[in-house]
């Protein structure tokens, strides 16, 4: 049974995640005191801020897929020196036979362009394998085995290049699949550490208590800061009235 890719549990970016715990954090350093009332003593702050530093050296998606970009330019490059070395060879194979012919079409080279990578790579291993087959018919064409083997060595470099890209799409996956745990287990962690501090000064400060609140969108936290200058600007106002 496949395994369920595990989802984020949280709807805001990686970065804000990052942000917003180091923020919390410092908060709840300041109020030390009454978080250890909880249970939450100044090591668990310690261990809460290495996992996010931890998760903030992940690699994100975007340089992931890169990276992934840039082996796949590889393999394509490699994937036309192959097609071509087998045309050198195929154009040889038609002087000799018409392209219609048994002969011709046992080589399978037809139609390269719409192959996949497997049917490309099981191409070129078979035109090198029925080549050397004919290869004394077809001598008086230049069919040789100096020509046969740049088809032998396109094929291995192509292979290569493709197992290579092959792994990095692996490796993204599990990357991509790490950096939802990590995030999912920090944003949990969050959490906590949040309602903590809302339950502390949820009837004593109401400033403090916004610290604690977690938000998901950018423009949350712009009117969450409006709300919070405007509060300020009344008390203010409030007190030079008196």
């Amino acid at each position: 049974m496949k395994k369920q890719a595990e989802n984020r549990i949280y709807n805001f970016p990686d970065a804000d995640l990052y942000v917003q715990s180091l923020e919390r954090l410092r908060y709840a350093k300041r109020d030390i005191e009454q978080f250890e009332d909880y249970g939450y003593s100044k090591e668990k702050m310690m261990a809460f801020k290495s996992m996010i530093e931890k998760f903030s050296r992940l690699k994100e998606d975007d340089e992931l897929v890169g990276e992934q970009m840039i082996l796949t330019e590889k393999k394509s490059q490699t994937a036309e020196k192959l097609k071509s070395s087998i045309r050198s060879i195929m154009t040889r194979v038609a002087l000799k036979y018409n392209n219609r012919s048994g002969r011709y079409r046992k080589f399978g080279s037809s139609k390269m362009g719409d192959m996949t990578d497997a049917q490309l790579l099981f191409c070129g291993r078979r035109v090198v394998r029925v080549a050397r087959a004919q290869i004394d018919f077809l001598e008086d064409v230049g069919v040789n085995e100096r020509n046969i083997l740049k088809v032998v060595q396109a094929s291995q470099n192509f292979e290569t290049a493709l197992n290579i890209q092959q792994d990095k799409v692996a490796d993204r996956d599990i990357a991509v699949e790490n950096r939802v745990k990590q995030g999912n287990k920090i944003y949990k962690e969050l959490v906590i550490l949040c309602n903590i501090g809302k339950d502390i000064w949820e009837e004593n400060d109401s400033v403090k208590y916004e610290n604690y609140c977690i938000y998901e969108s950018n423009n949350d936290q712009k009117l969450a800061r409006k709300a919070k200058q405007a509060a300020e600007d009344y008390e203010k106002q409030q007190r030079q009235e008196t």
